[in-house]
């Protein structure tokens, strides 16, 4: 269903009117930012922006769709974790630049 879902209804007058979602509502005086990794559910709710975490990037480490990307990380990191983990995290920004127009906020570790 996603969130540009929209229902038909007519008001007293017996006129239809278009009733968008909640969140088409929201986008008309908000920006929507995901905060996920679940490529489907960016791509269902079109959000503005999106922004990772390391709890997310786990949880998309696990989903056997982004196994490639994790291998590639690992692959390209000389046995270095730390290295691997932030490849993988890049990986994943990369993916959802492809289906979110503005910007893609990754947390890292600062030290």
């Amino acid at each position: 269903m996603g969130g540009s879902a929209r229902v038909m209804s007519s008001n007293r007058t017996g006129q239809s009117t278009l009733m968008t979602s909640k969140l088409d509502q929201l986008k008309k005086f908000t920006t929507v930012v995901a905060d996920t990794g679940d490529f489907g559910a960016i791509e269902s709710l079109k959000p503005q922006d999106a922004t990772t975490n390391p709890s997310l990037l786990l949880k998309a480490a696990s989903s056997e769709g982004n196994k490639p990307m994790l291998r590639e990380a690992f692959s390209g990191s000389n046995g270095d974790i730390g290295l691997a983990c932030d490849r993988f995290a890049v990986a994943i920004g990369q993916e959802i630049l492809k289906v979110v127009p503005g910007r893609v906020s990754t947390e890292v570790d600062a030290r």
